[in-house]
C-alpha cells in the first residue's frame, strides 16, 4: 500500500489537486475500516452501469478503503413483476409485497447481489454478499403492505467480519423476523438504519442521474436542509419520488452530528465526489445558518480576520478593512466560512474575500455559502490568481473570465462589454490588504 498510494495521490490530483486528494485520503485512513462509508446503490445503477460501479469500488478497495455497499433492485423487480403479469402496487412510497410478489422478489434480489459480487471479484476485489442476517424486522403493516419489514435491530457482525477479512460487504435489502419470515425492505429505509447503526464518515447514494435534478433537469449542487428543505418540498417540480428521498435523507441525518451529509452522485463520478472539494453531484447537508450582515459586527470581525489569516497563511494589515466600502458579510454560524462583499465600480458588488476551511469544504459548507452569495448578488465580479488551486471551480461558476497579468477576473450577471472592460481593470488594480504582496 505504501508503494501504491503516491501513484494514487498523483492520479487523484488530476481530478482536483494532489493536496486535496492527500487530505481526503488521510482523513479516510484515520477512520475505523468499517466506518469509512455506506454506499447505497440503486437498482438503476446495477442495470445501467455495473461495470463502472465495480471499477469505482475496486479503486477504493485498492486504497485500503472498505465501503459498505447497500443495494436495491427496484427497477429489476418492476420488470420481473411485469413479465409475470403481476401489478406493482405502492403505498406511502413502499412496495406492497404479497407472497406472490415475494416469490419473485427474492430471486431477483439474490441475482442482483450475486451480479455485483461477481463484478467486483472480476476486478480482483474480494467481496461478500450478505443476503440475510443483518436486518431483524417486524411487519410494518401486514394488512396494508404485506411482507414489508420494519427494522427493529441491525446486526453488524457479518458486516464487520467481511471487512476484517479484507472483503467488501454487499448487503441486500431483505430482513427477517425472529421466527425466520423473510421480508422486503425499502432500500433507502435499510440504508438509513444501517447508517444509524454504523455512523459512517461518508454517506453516498449512487443513482443513474448523478444527483437530484431541478426543474430544468440540471443537477442541484448542494442542499442545506435547514435552509432549503421547506422551499424545495413546496415546488411543483419536486415530484413524489424526490420528496420521499429528501424526507428520508432528512430523517437519516436528524440524529447525526451537524457535519453529517449525504452525497448523491453517479458511479462514474464517485472518486471525484470523495476526493475533491468541489465534488460531483448533489450534497445534502443538515446545514448551518449562513448569516448576513450589512455591517460587520465587532465580534465577527475578529473571527473573519482569524479565518482569513489561517486559511491563506498570511497576515493582514492592521488597516486592511478601513478603505473597503462594505456592502455585506456572509458568514456561517460556526465561523468556518465567509464571503466579504464590498462596493465595486459602478456600485456593483465586488467579492473581496471568500474563505472556507478545508474540513468545511468537505462537508459542503462552501457550496452552501456560494448559493447564499449568488442569491444576494445576482451580478458581481471578483478576481483570483492564475495559480489559485480552485481556479477550475471559479471557471465553472462564472459567466465570464478575463486574464490580466497574474490575475483572472471573473463575473456573473454583467453583459455590457465596455463596463466589463473597466471592471477587469478595476479588479486587477485592487489592494489585497495583505502585509506582503506575493508575486
Amino acid at each position: 500500500m505504501s508503494e501504491v498510494r503516491p501513484i494514487v495521490v498523483e492520479l487523484l490530483g488530476q481530478l482536483g489537486s494532489s493536496r486535496e486528494a492527500r487530505q481526503y485520503l488521510e482523513q479516510f485512513s484515520r477512520v475505523n475500516e468499517s466506518r469509512f462509508a455506506v454506499i447505497k446503490v440503486g437498482g438503476g445503477v446495477l442495470a445501467e452501469d455495473l461495470e463502472g460501479l465495480a471499477t469505482a469500488l475496486a479503486f477504493l478497495h485498492r486504497l485500503g478503503l472498505y465501503p459498505i455497499v447497500m443495494h436495491g433492485a427496484g427497477q429489476q423487480l418492476d420488470t420481473a413483476l411485469s413479465q409475470a403479469g403481476i401489478e406493482t402496487l405502492k403505498r406511502d412510497g413502499l412496495r406492497v409485497t404479497s407472497e406472490e410478489v415475494m416469490a419473485i422478489a427474492r430471486p431477483v434480489i439474490y441475482r442482483e447481489n450475486a451480479r455485483l459480487v461477481d463484478a467486483l471479484e472480476g476486478h480482483g476485489v474480494r467481496a461478500r454478499g450478505l443476503l440475510h442476517g443483518v436486518f431483524e424486522c417486524d411487519f410494518a403493516d401486514r394488512e396494508k403492505l404485506g411482507l414489508v419489514g420494519q427494522i427493529n435491530q441491525v446486526h453488524l457482525e457479518a458486516v464487520r467480519g467481511a471487512v476484517k477479512s479484507g472483503a467488501l460487504p454487499v448487503v441486500a435489502c431483505l430482513g427477517e423476523s425472529r421466527a425466520g419470515q423473510v421480508m422486503n425492505i425499502n432500500a433507502d429505509v435499510a440504508t438509513r438504519e444501517l447508517v444509524w447503526a454504523i455512523r459512517p464518515f461518508k454517506i453516498i447514494f449512487l443513482t443513474p442521474t448523478g444527483g437530484l435534478l431541478d426543474e430544468n433537469g440540471r443537477v442541484i449542487s448542494a442542499i442545506s436542509l435547514s435552509n432549503d428543505y421547506e422551499g424545495l418540498m413546496a415546488q411543483s417540480w419536486v415530484h413524489s419520488g424526490m420528496q420521499l428521498k429528501l424526507a428520508q435523507i432528512r430523517d437519516m441525518l436528524e440524529p447525526l452530528p451537524p457535519s453529517a451529509s449525504v452525497s448523491i452522485t453517479s458511479a462514474e463520478k464517485l472518486t471525484r465526489e470523495l476526493f475533491t472539494h468541489t465534488g460531483a453531484g448533489t450534497l445534502v447537508r443538515k446545514g448551518e445558518n449562513i448569516e448576513w450582515f450589512q455591517q460587520i459586527p465587532g465580534e465577527r470581525l475578529a473571527t473573519l480576520q482569524t479565518l482569513l489569516e489561517a486559511a491563506f497563511d498570511r497576515r493582514l494589515r492592521a488597516d486592511w478593512l478601513y478603505p473597503r466600502p462594505v456592502m455585506g458579510l456572509l458568514m456561517a454560524e460556526s465561523g468556518r466560512a465567509a464571503a466579504l462583499i464590498i462596493k465595486g465600480l459602478d456600485g456593483l458588488p465586488y467579492l473581496d474575500k471568500i474563505v472556507v476551511t478545508p474540513e468545511a469544504r468537505g462537508e459542503g459548507l462552501g457550496a452552501a455559502l456560494w448559493q447564499a452569495l449568488r442569491a444576494r448578488c445576482p451580478a458581481m465580479y471578483w478576481r483570483a490568481r492564475v495559480s489559485n488551486p480552485i481556479a477550475g471551480w471559479y471557471f465553472q461558476q462564472a459567466e465570464t473570465s478575463h486574464r490580466r497579468g497574474q490575475w483572472v477576473v471573473y463575473s456573473i450577471g454583467i453583459e455590457d462589454f465596455d463596463q466589463m472592460r473597466r471592471l477587469v481593470a478595476d479588479a486587477a488594480a485592487r489592494d489585497s490588504g495583505w502585509l506582503e504582496q506575493r508575486p
